[in-house]
């Protein structure tokens, strides 16, 4: 009996009047094995490394993308304090460069998705001349306001290209509504050049959506006395009115530019000028009415 125990399974034949030591039981089906949880934890492994081995594609994704928020937020943070680039400082400048650079980094080689773009964008920041001359101004003027500004693409469902619109909201104390008495509208084709680039060609300047103040409509059509025909027919001239400016004619070639759009995403739109113009930042925003 002792020399039994001490031979491997395979030497025990199991004579009859004889003990008989267990055999060795046979494998788990295939179907039972898959039953079984695996077995993550190597020999000599810590705890912390088996979760950190387990984690790492899905949570490396989810800080990455945590970290571009915080990029976004800086660079929102940075722009903030500036009356969307009027009043930036050198110091400013330079660090709103530095953001904008972190994040336009997320965005590099990728192809613009017309799509995504395909909406309303409010500018939130830029250092285009030709815009801050508006809020120049709007500052040295005190009875001008400039109010909300927008981009509004309409691509969606394209790949070649679409429309932009400029929308500036602007008033006249004390003769328009605040802020949003009446809109400049600078209309343009766009079409695309490479994966981020776009060439705009402006098409039209107008001036709609006019919206009287209640002081002129009291001096126009006093409530105290009954509404003329005359006090009527201006007032819905005014309403309905919209003078408008072609930029582009069969004698001269309309006006146009490069667009290089650095980054895009569900939330944010950064563009630059090419040839110096300026940069620009955008937050999503409501379709317009």
């Amino acid at each position: 009996m002792e020399m039994a125990a001490l031979l491997p399974f395979s030497s025990l034949s199991a004579p009859c009047g004889r003990a008989v030591l267990p055999r060795r039981p046979p494998p788990l089906p295939a179907a039972i094995k898959q039953l079984r949880p695996p077995r993550l934890r190597r020999r000599g492994m810590a705890a912390s490394q088996v979760l950190a081995y387990v984690a790492t594609p899905d949570a490396s994704t989810a800080e990455a993308a945590a970290e571009r928020e915080r990029r976004k937020h800086d660079l929102l943070i940075a722009v903030q304090e500036t009356q969307r680039g009027l009043a930036a400082t050198a110091d400013q400048k330079s660090v709103i460069e530095e953001a904008l650079v972190c994040v336009e980094g997320y965005g590099a080689g990728e192809a613009v998705d017309l799509d995504k773009l395909d909406g309303t964008w409010r500018l939130v920041y830029t250092s285009a001349s030709d815009v801050l001359i508006l809020f120049e101004a709007a500052n040295r003027l005190p009875f001008l306001e400039v109010g909300q500004i927008y981009q509004k693409f309409e691509c969606k469902g394209r790949s070649d290209g679409g429309i932009v619109r400029n929308v500036v909201r602007w008033s006249i104390s004390n003769l328009l509504e605040e802020q949003e008495g009446a809109t400049l509208l600078v209309s343009a084709k766009f079409s695309v050049l490479s994966k981020r680039n776009i060439y705009l060609q402006f098409e039209e300047v107008a001036v709609e959506n006019i919206h009287i103040s209640e002081e002129l409509q009291a001096l126009i059509a006093p409530a105290i006395l009954p509404r003329t025909f005359l006090s009527l027919q201006i007032l819905q001239f005014l309403r309905t009115f919209r003078a408008q400016l072609p930029l582009r004619s069969p004698e001269r070639r309309s006006p146009g530019g490069l667009y290089y759009l650095s980054y895009l995403d569900r939330d944010m739109l950064l563009g630059r000028s090419v040839g110096g113009g300026g940069v620009f930042v955008f937050t999503r925003a409501q379709p317009l009415t």
